[in-house]
């Protein structure tokens, strides 16, 4: 059985939404074990409120919190990781910056090595640092060791001209729009599950599973 977990920061529900459609994907591979999971929030509820990001939170309270002692089983026991997370100005909330500041110990056990890794993302406009987010993000899952997998031209979705949608051969995004107005189109998310699906399916292969 090979293990999967979905690791997300969302704020307005966007990149929940898509997290749950790449889990719906890599649920499609039979056998596949597959968890998601959200960061913690660092920032004050006072400030949320005036996000306005305090019933938009409650959209996915029922997803368990990673937790710094679940780490080696959510994160160093996982045969593939899937990150999510909204983009802020081209690179990974400090939330989820966060939890990879903890992994010292594990890093220096080369607990990640050979691990699959693959990254989605939201921003707010069509060209809101989608693409430098996961390339970024990108260059911290190669310190860690992790192999990683994009959303390659194959899913031809991402190359559709009569709509506006996200999408690039590095992952599945999302525009949220102004003020999060914009909720994931059916192409985007289909995307997202087709990213589930094929990670997971790299990591069966690597895994000999």
């Amino acid at each position: 059985m090979v293990k999967v977990n979905i690791i997300f920061y969302s704020m307005y529900g966007h990149i929940y939404r898509m997290a749950e459609s790449v889990a719906a994907g890599a649920r499609e591979v039979e056998g596949a074990e597959v968890g998601i999971y959200q960061v913690p929030e660092t920032l004050p509820e006072e400030i949320l409120e005036k996000m306005g990001a305090i019933e938009t939170k409650k959209l996915f309270t029922h997803i368990p919190v990673l937790t710094r002692d679940m780490y080696e089983d959510v994160l160093a026991g996982a045969d593939a990781l899937i990150f999510g997370t909204p983009t802020r100005y081209g690179n990974m909330t400090a939330q989820m910056r966060t939890v990879f500041d903890g992994l010292g110990g594990l890093w220096s056990q080369d607990a990640f090595v050979g691990k699959v890794g693959s990254v989605f993302t939201s921003s707010g406009t069509q060209h809101g640092g989608q693409e430098s987010t996961i390339l970024t993000f990108h260059v911290t899952l190669l310190h860690l060791g992790m192999i990683i997998v994009g959303l390659p031209y194959a899913e031809k979705r991402q190359t559709i001209m009569d709509e506006i949608t996200g999408g690039s051969p590095y992952g599945a995004s999302t525009i949220a729009g102004s003020g999060g107005s914009r909720q994931p189109s059916e192409n985007e998310l289909a995307m997202a599950r087709y990213q589930g699906r094929h990670v997971t399916q790299i990591a069966n292969k690597i895994a000999g599973k």
